[in-house]
């Protein structure tokens, strides 16, 4: 079954958005968790997330993928600005943990000038501390979650646009991996520290990685590449995008399914790639309702797996 759905609006709460999604097609979905812009979350609603949590399950909804703001930047030059990443990242995954099992995407952030090394450095310390604060492991009074490490964390492939890190899968797997060491060494010993595998991932956009100079209308080249690099297992979610530029272009900007540079039957290979099975695939397309509905239909129309 094809797992697909769309970016939406969260601000009439969790349930309009579970009522909009089955509306249009969709058993999945993606949200931003605050003002993508920044800024404070809305206080949760509690009663809605109750009567969203319901609605999943009896629509069978499952695999959301959450976004996290546009304006952190885990390897910012000013440490006020990573400690601002940390404490938000740590903050909606509390709030997330009231609708557990899903996932939480975010941008690995712009070196700004430090250098690559040093950006995947900062980065992945901001994943360790946040796991392992999640986890206990390090102390953060305000993390008292009800159902802790239930939503995984997923770094998302980019463009390369300016500063950019994790522009190809050799830099995520930096990433992760440096992540890994940092949050085994302050894990070790602690009972019950849950496997760093089970708490991050990839979330991989097709606009992106095209942008980024991965020829998506070779799919099995590209999930060839993403298994040596990072390892399909990694490999939790998709955003589905055509590109408005050409192959390797750096310069993320996304365009209608079919309408850019990718098109239609390349993204349709993607929805059918067999390693890519079972993913939720997420659209990001500058659409409208009636918009997501149509490329909504016409993927599932051409899904054969």
């Amino acid at each position: 079954m094809l797992r697909i759905g769309c970016h939406l609006s969260s601000s009439k709460g969790y349930l309009a958005m579970g009522q909009e999604a089955v509306a249009m097609g969709a058993d999945t979905f993606a949200f931003f968790t605050r003002n993508p812009r920044g800024g404070a979350a809305k206080p949760l609603d509690f009663q809605d997330i109750a009567a969203f949590n319901s609605f999943c399950a009896e629509h069978q909804i499952a695999s959301l993928v959450a976004h996290a703001p546009y304006t952190l930047n885990p390897c910012a030059a000013k440490p006020e600005l990573r400690v601002y990443a940390y404490e938000t990242m740590l903050d909606d995954l509390l709030r997330l943990s009231y609708t557990p099992g899903n996932f939480y995407n975010f941008h690995p952030g712009s070196h700004v000038q430090q250098g690559s090394e040093e950006g995947i450095r900062l980065t992945a310390e901001c994943i360790a501390n946040v796991c392992a604060a999640e986890q206990g492991i390090i102390e953060n009074k305000s993390f008292q979650s009800p159902c802790a490490a239930k939503t995984v964390i997923l770094i998302e492939t980019m463009a390369g646009k300016g500063s950019e890190i994790g522009k190809t899968f050799e830099e995520v797997q930096l990433i992760l991996a440096r992540s890994e060491e940092l949050y085994a060494a302050a894990a070790a010993g602690t009972p019950g520290a849950q496997d760093f595998s089970s708490l991050v991932g990839v979330c991989l956009d097709t606009c992106h990685v095209w942008d980024g100079g991965y020829d998506v209308s070779r799919i099995d080249d590209v999930a060839g590449a993403f298994d040596r690099a990072v390892g399909l297992g990694r490999l939790k979610a998709v955003h589905l995008n055509d590109s408005m530029n050409p192959l390797g272009a750096h310069k993320d900007r996304h365009q209608k399914i079919g309408e850019g540079f990718i098109g239609l039957e390349s993204l349709v290979s993607v929805i059918n790639c067999p390693q890519f099975k079972g993913l939720p695939f997420i659209l990001e397309t500058p659409n409208e309702f009636e918009g997501y509905k149509k490329e909504i239909e016409i993927l599932r129309s051409r899904y054969v797996l």
